[in-house]
């Protein structure tokens, strides 16, 4: 019989937002209420409890004399255990494992505590865990982890940003805006195609987060299921591993199967993963900035909420707080994520255990980069353009058509356009009655020069607001 565990320790103290170590738990707390049952230590709890589970009943339909199919009942009441698993199953779990100082046995122990009072699971209680080591129940669990806070989390709050950039692309496709080539005036663009630019970048990084597969093995202790052919020699136990393991949820796990492996599952794919994440992020922080300067440069002013405060001592202040705290939590995110991209595929021999303590901060990571996507996605809906004074600055910057002018000159023909152009305006302030003084008196066609004459700074885009409406 095994020894039952009552839920009566309480290894937690009164913690309150103020006190958290980490702001994730303190100050942001409320923000990130989605991701924290799933990457937490209770989500991971959560996950081994339902690995266990699914393996035990695979096996019991394996054909064993040994073990014989569990009843509709039994598969029920399992199953119920997963799906209602909560702070106080945790804490019971942890309890076990001030006992056992191993958290894997923990889970193994409360889950064969649940079978008291049921005949016909304590009969079979020896199956759960049968042949695993515990990177079997710990590589699938940070897998199933991964899939929920990437599917659930993490992808949606960048699908948010995403979809809010397309609509300001579209918006603003024609606004004509002046570009900044080494911050200084260069060939006009639109407000809309310099925004399409970051979706077209995020949605590719978007579609790589999404498509890398999230790996799982369940082997052994080295990777060679040699505890299970001591048990059965003739059972194809590797093609019972990948059918747990890839069976779709609730009665598998619906990951991909790892062929081969030491104790632990190499983890590439999480490498490949975080670093899909942090290249993301990295656009991000791109984009931060720049919607930062164009802030600076009052492109865009920022709508007021009632009672916010700019500065405490400047009243007339508007901070672009939002894409600050985003830029600072991008940087923490990536921190984290390439720190983790860089030791997890590395293990001494068939295993050493610095992986463990590391893989713990994978809610770190998607912590921080979540939490800089809702603050992106705060800033962007404060954001309100300011149309007058993109358009003044376009008017005080007519030396950007020097290069149409001296392209339209190059085609026919005239000696030394770029020469000339470079002459006439480098350093000099131009005006409209300048340009269009050096274009009319250049031997070009009339219809050539006419179209010339009508271009303005604001009209010289090309086909930015094409392309800004087709993203």
């Amino acid at each position: 019989m095994v020894k039952v565990w009552r839920a009566t320790y309480n290894p937690r103290m009164n913690f309150s937002a103020i006190s958290a170590l980490s702001p994730l738990d303190g100050r942001y707390a409320g923000k990130l209420a989605k991701l924290r049952p799933v990457m937490s230590e209770q989500g991971y709890m959560h996950r081994r409890v339902q690995v266990e589970v699914a393996w035990f009943i695979s096996l019991s339909d394996c054909g064993f004399t040994e073990f014989k199919p569990l009843t509709p009942g039994a598969r029920t009441y399992l199953l119920g255990l997963v799906k209602h698993f909560s702070e106080v199953d945790g804490e019971a779990i942890k309890a076990i494992e001030k006992v056992t100082n191993h958290d894997v046995k923990a889970v193994e122990y409360w889950l064969k505590s649940k079978f008291e009072a049921r005949p016909e699971l304590l009969a079979a209680q020896e199956f759960v865990h049968f042949s695993c080591t515990s990177e079997d129940i710990n590589n699938t669990s940070h897998a199933l982890q991964l899939k929920a806070g990437r599917d659930q989390v993490l992808l949606p709050a960048l699908d948010a940003i995403i979809t809010k950039l397309r609509d300001m692309a579209h918006a603003f496709a024609e606004v004509s805006m002046l570009s900044r080539t080494h911050g200084q005036t260069a060939s006009p663009t639109t407000v809309g195609k310099e925004i399409a630019n970051v979706v077209v970048r995020l949605t590719a990084a978007r579609e790589k987060i999404a498509s890398i597969k999230l790996m799982a093995k369940m082997n052994g202790a080295v990777g060679n299921y040699n505890a299970h052919l001591s048990a059965w020699p003739e059972f194809d136990w590797e093609a019972f591993s990948r059918k747990v393991i890839e069976t779709p949820e609730p009665l598998g796990l619906g990951l991909t199967f790892q062929p081969y492996s030491i104790q632990i599952e190499p983890h590439d794919y999480m490498a490949e993963l975080f670093d899909a994440v942090a290249r993301t992020n990295t656009i991000l922080i791109d984009w931060a900035r720049d919607v930062w300067g164009y802030v600076s440069l009052g492109y865009f002013k920022q709508r007021l909420r009632e009672g916010e405060v700019g500065s405490s001592t400047m009243p007339h202040k508007v901070n672009p707080i939002d894409f600050e705290n985003a830029e600072g939590n991008l940087g923490l995110a990536n921190a984290v994520l390439r720190h983790l991209s860089e030791k997890l595929p590395i293990s001494r021999w068939q295993r050493d255990l610095t992986d463990s303590t590391v893989l713990r901060n994978m809610g770190v990571a998607m912590g921080y980069a979540v939490l800089a996507y809702q603050s992106l996605n705060t800033g962007l809906g404060k954001l309100e353009l300011n149309e007058a004074a993109i358009a003044e600055d376009l008017d005080a910057s007519w030396e950007v058509l020097a290069e149409p002018i001296q392209t339209v000159m190059r085609r026919f023909g005239l000696p030394q356009p770029y020469e000339q152009l470079k002459k006439f305006t480098r350093g000099e302030p131009m005006t409209r009655e300048l340009m269009q003084g050096f274009i009319a008196n250049l031997a070009i066609p009339d219809a050539e020069k006419a179209r010339l004459l009508a271009m303005t700074p604001g009209s010289y885009t090309g086909k930015a607001a094409e392309l800004a409406k087709r993203v």
